[in-house]
């Protein structure tokens, strides 16, 4: 039609379209999407390329891939606030049809997205096979997601802004936080006309902020100090940076290691399997290498080390994750009941 025409061409006129106001959920959409059409700028930059690869670029080429989309599959947040949140307020006001076409469209993305992961979870081993996947299975998840960008800027966020009371947008506004964000952290808060806000609960100068969330200090302290695992980092000069200090720990770990060298944290006749998996993490040749050891004085340890790489697929460490799962091991049938253990 004439609408979708003139939506693919980018020609609607949204001159009239009412100003966003920092903090506002639409203002949350709309850093989202720019957030989503920086990762699509950079995979069609990838797919322009697709045809100069060499079969010795094809590892890093594939990483990558698998990097944007698996940051591209972070939409499932945005989706998801639009479907339980926004549209509901859009059919009480009896605009249904949106709703009901862009939910179906959502499913579909939702769909190719998950495609994509898995078939670049699968062996590629030629050039030409990376070109078909690029062009079968790639590019109509990306084209998609991009052009319900599209469709969400010009069609639905204009619509929503005219049609939803500020008492209805507060109500999203406050439930937003439950369903998590898409690539973006809001910081501004927003504060409807004659409706009292209370403030953020982690606004402190000790808050540390992450992209699901925030902890203080204290908290951050006695998370790691609780969790069922030991955790260890070593940064991409190989550098101990950080071990979690657990009661139950399973490997011995004091301070006197962090900034050393994580070859000199080994035993001499381990040294060269530390050398095997930071070289095959830093090249992308590998992301992840498990060990366990059935009979560790008396307890059955499960070791994972795991690459642990930025958005754009560089190279930031590796972490260590080490449990004793004996008890685990032993565990049969289900429980559902409530039932505290005390040793």
């Amino acid at each position: 039609c004439d609408l979708h025409t003139a939506v693919l061409d980018g020609s609607i006129d949204l001159g009239g379209a009412k100003p966003v106001p920092a903090g506002h959920p639409v203002d949350t959409f709309k850093k989202e999407n720019q957030s989503l059409k920086r990762e699509v700028i950079k995979i069609a930059g990838l797919f322009d390329n697709v045809t100069d690869l060499s079969e010795k670029q094809l590892p890093g080429f594939i990483l990558q891939l698998r990097t944007i989309f698996n940051n591209l599959s972070d939409v499932d947040k945005h989706y998801k606030r639009k479907e339980y949140l926004l549209f509901p307020f859009l059919e009480k006001h009896l605009i249904t049809g949106p709703p009901k076409v862009m939910w179906g469209k959502h499913d579909e993305i939702r769909d190719l997205l998950k495609s994509s992961f898995e078939a670049l979870e699968s062996p590629v081993s030629t050039v030409e096979e990376m070109k078909s996947l690029v062009q079968l299975v790639l590019v109509p998840a990306v084209e998609m997601l991009d052009g319900m960008i599209m469709k969400e800027e010009e069609i639905l966020f204009p619509m929503a802004m005219d049609t939803l009371t500020e008492e209805e947008w507060y109500k999203v506004y406050q439930e937003t936080p439950n369903f998590g964000y898409c690539l973006f952290d809001p910081e501004d808060e927003w504060q409807p006309s004659g409706t009292k806000v209370e403030k953020q609960e982690y606004v402190t100068a000790d808050a540390i902020r992450l992209s699901s969330g925030a902890f203080n200090l204290a908290e951050l302290e006695a998370l790691f100090l609780h969790l069922p695992i030991d955790i260890t980092f070593v940064d991409k000069i190989d550098k101990v940076r950080f071990f979690s200090h657990s009661p139950n720990r399973v490997f011995e770990r004091n301070r006197s290691i962090i900034g050393r060298d994580v070859r000199m944290c080994h035993p001499p006749g381990s040294v060269h399997v530390v050398e095997q998996i930071l070289s095959d993490f830093k090249s992308g040749k590998e992301n992840k290498a498990v060990f366990w050891m059935s009979n560790f004085m008396g307890r059955f340890i499960y070791i994972e080390y795991s690459a642990v790489r930025g958005k754009e697929g560089e190279y930031l460490g590796v972490v260590e994750v080490t449990q004793d799962i004996t008890q685990m091991r032993k565990l049969e049938g289900d429980q559902r009941l409530l039932s505290y253990e005390h040793k």
